[in-house]
């Protein structure tokens, strides 16, 4: 939504999907075209027609569906009708929205080539990715791989506040605010930077022992607290390419001061 919001305030023409039409008025208000679409089991012919009209009416598709905790193999299955409809409506450009959990999480600097994206990868999140990475050239995409999202309506602060004795304190954190999020897609189309894959995340990364804590108390919660360990635990998203690449500056990379952002 704040995506959609910040394109149509640019002057651009933005269709978008939600899967209850109490959003409508909302989306409306914002300048957004909404239409009711919902993925799943009962996705059928009228679906598919839907999909191929909002898809042959657009360039760029910002394809921005949470995995969900299912069966293996339910993600990918759940977006093969966007992908199928990709290939019949002429779609130019996917800007495919994933993660950072796409890495495993091993104690270490995590670059964009430590996962790859292809149609048969272990991880179910990869393997869609790799659906929107065009084999024979129909279209162009990219895919960003998001930090753990804060912003005003997700304030970090909230995530562990009074809970005790928790584990890998010695983890940097991987985050990302809105603000950030929404400039960096907003760039990539305005740029058209097709044919990448890029980590989104701020660059400073404290331990969690320090930032939650510390975001507990900016809200006035309890600060949660964290085992004695030693030695170093939890991975660490290099986010350097899509810096060296895009035009994009940074608003919050410095996560404590963002903390009065959230």
């Amino acid at each position: 939504m704040a995506l959609a919001r910040s394109l149509a305030a640019g002057g651009h023409r933005v269709l978008g999907t939600t899967t209850s039409p109490e959003n409508f008025p909302a989306m409306q208000g914002a300048g957004i075209e909404p239409a009711l679409l919902r993925l799943g089991a009962d996705f059928g012919a009228a679906g598919e027609a839907l999909l191929h009209r909002l898809l042959s009416a657009a360039d760029v598709l910002v394809l921005n569906v949470p995995p969900r905790a299912a069966a293996a193999g339910a993600y990918p299955n759940l977006l093969r009708p966007v992908h199928r409809a990709v290939a019949t409506a002429g779609t130019r450009h996917v800007l495919f929205v994933s993660s950072t959990g796409v890495y495993p999480d091993e104690p270490r600097l995590m670059r964009e080539t430590d996962a790859i994206s292809t149609r048969d990868a272990a991880s179910d999140v990869l393997r869609a990715e790799g659906h929107f990475v065009p084999r024979y050239g129909q279209w162009k995409s990219t895919v960003v791989r998001l930090g753990g999202l804060i912003g005003p309506e997700r304030a970090p602060g909230r995530f562990l506040a009074g809970r005790s004795n928790l584990t890998q304190g010695n983890a940097p954190v991987n985050l990302v605010h809105l603000t950030d999020v929404v400039g960096v897609l907003g760039c990539i189309i305005e740029q058209g930077a097709w044919g990448h894959t890029f980590n989104v995340c701020a660059a400073q990364h404290p331990l969690r022992r320090d930032f939650y804590p510390a975001a507990a108390r900016h809200l006035q919660l309890q600060e949660p607290t964290f085992k004695e360990e030693d030695g170093e635990s939890g991975k660490t998203i290099d986010s350097r390419l899509v810096r060296s690449i895009l035009p994009y500056q940074f608003k919050h990379d410095d996560l404590l001061a963002a903390l009065a952002y959230c």
